[in-house]
């Protein structure tokens, strides 16, 4: 009877590590063939360039992407900043680089303790703009200040690796972007380098193909308004004291 029992016991951790081994096959077979999405974005007068996006690097960075391509966010907007050989910048809702979105996101990079990033700003790499309030001692509010404007690379550039949150590449298309970046550019009074085309380059449509895979819905916080918070300070530093009821307020 003990002989029965264990050969029983063998027959049925055999049975076991076997339909693993099945599972794991399946598994791994599964996760190999998921293919990452793949951006398409037709750009008047340009033409066609494909974008990879990784969200196994940056993946509320990628959600929130596939979810403004896909509410049709960028279509008609422009890139508003080009740099000759170095990146083109869009996204923009008001086409200047300043207009104000509704949410931002967190910085999935390095320098935000975001550790599993580790994409290089290289030729094609598409990396998320952001604001940089360092000056004024905020630096957090600047790594998690990104929302909707993105650039691409022409060049490599070391010194944004870890501090700006990339999140695909470039894989055709690649000429398209480097003449965009050196389009004319407007000057303004004083002389200076806008840095945006003289003529407006604009994004015509943006798709994703997810092939079938359903990206959760980005987390999103309330944005950061420097202005407001600028103004506040001020409030504090120069009127915190202030007696407000001491103004004369002219009767009828």
């Amino acid at each position: 009877m003990k002989t029965k029992n264990i050969i029983l016991a063998i027959i049925v951790i055999a049975l076991v590590i076997i339909l693993e081994i099945i599972v794991m096959g399946y598994y791994q077979k599964t996760i190999e063939n998921v293919k990452n999405p793949i951006v398409t974005m037709e750009i008047e007068g340009y033409g066609t360039v494909k974008m990879e996006l990784y969200p196994d690097q940056a993946p509320n960075t990628v959600a929130n992407f596939i979810d403004l391509i896909n509410n049709n966010y960028y279509d008609g907007l422009i890139f508003h900043r080009v740099m000759a050989d170095m990146l083109i910048q869009g996204g923009d809702i008001e086409g200047t680089g300043s207009g104000k979105i509704d949410f931002a996101i967190k910085g999935e990079f390095m320098a935000n303790n975001f550790r599993t990033n580790t994409i290089r700003h290289e030729e094609g790499t598409v990396s998320m703009a952001r604001g940089d309030y360092s000056a004024y001692g905020l630096t957090a509010e600047g790594y998690n200040s990104a929302g909707s404007q993105f650039f691409i690379c022409v060049n490599t550039f070391k010194g944004w690796d870890g501090m700006y949150a990339a999140f695909g590449k470039v894989i055709e298309g690649i000429d398209i972007v480097k003449a965009i970046s050196k389009v004319p550019t407007m000057f303004d009074e004083e002389g200076n380098n806008t840095e945006m085309p003289k003529d407006e380059v604009v994004i015509k449509s943006m798709t994703v193909d997810t092939f079938g895979v359903k990206y959760k819905k980005p987390e999103r916080n309330e944005p950061f308004d420097i202005n407001e918070w600028y103004n506040n300070w001020l409030m504090d530093q120069y009127y915190a004291d202030y007696d407000w009821n001491s103004i004369m307020i002219p009767e009828d």
